[in-house]
């Protein structure tokens, strides 16, 4: 299993994103920030508060459109980007074309 954590803030709804990766499923998690923990981007976020939970299959269809909907939802479109370049360095997304 593969984790990372993004501290947005109020680029995010919560302030927090978490990516986690096993096997084919990856798995997008919002978090409130915790302000008991501190403000900055340094502090201890691991025990937020869990908002919402999305879990997409590398190996859907259309895999690419899911997570972006999903991130967006959640952050913006930059963001967003950033955030699938690095799933893709950890697993493969198929992207299928249409035509």
């Amino acid at each position: 299993m593969v984790t990372k954590t993004w501290k947005l803030g109020e680029n995010a709804t919560g302030g927090i994103i978490t990516v986690e990766i096993k096997n084919n499923d990856i798995i997008i998690i919002n978090k409130e920030w915790d302000y008991s923990k501190g403000s900055n981007k340094n502090s201890d976020q691991s025990e937020a508060k869990e908002l919402s939970r999305n879990t997409v299959n590398s190996q859907n269809r259309d895999v690419y459109r899911s997570l972006f909907m999903s991130l967006t939802d959640l952050t913006t479109s930059y963001y967003s980007d950033k955030i699938i370049e690095w799933i893709k360095t950890k697993v493969k997304i198929v992207e299928h074309s249409y035509w």
